[in-house]
């Protein structure tokens, strides 16, 4: 999971420094339909590469040693909060990959909607047996 958001994280750099919303790889977002957001392409994607970086501290932090001493009570909601937040990103992915809602994404984004889904709650599951109090 540290790679995939650090690989998010990249590739929202990668725009920002262009100036330009979408992500490699995805649907390309016109310059009409960019000019109708609140916030400038770059600093937008500036702020989505931060959120990147840290998602790649959380699932880091999950799996190190020291992670043991961040109180479960603080890390199992920003983990819940993330999985939330991929889900929702990726089931875009996944309806507009294989029902098409209209935003460009094609079937292979749509499944790495899915395994990228799967990989985000094994990371809570995996958090929440290696912390339980038996």
């Amino acid at each position: 999971m540290a790679l995939l958001f650090l690989g998010y994280a990249a590739g929202k750099a990668v725009f920002a420094a262009q100036a330009r919303l979408g992500f490699p790889g995805g649907p390309p977002v016109s310059a009409a339909e960019a000019a109708g957001y609140f916030m400038a392409p770059a600093p937008a994607q500036w702020l989505a590469a931060a959120t990147g970086v840290l998602g790649a501290c959380v699932a880091l932090v999950t799996v190190a040693p020291t992670g043991l001493r961040v109180p479960r009570a603080v890390l199992l909601p920003v983990l819940v909060l993330m999985l939330a937040a991929v889900a929702g990103g990726a089931g875009i992915m996944i309806l507009d990959g294989f029902v098409g809602i209209g935003v460009g994404w094609r079937w292979y984004h749509g499944v790495l909607g899915l395994v990228v889904i799967g990989l985000s709650a094994e990371l809570l599951r995996s958090y929440l047996v290696r912390t339980s109090r038996t």
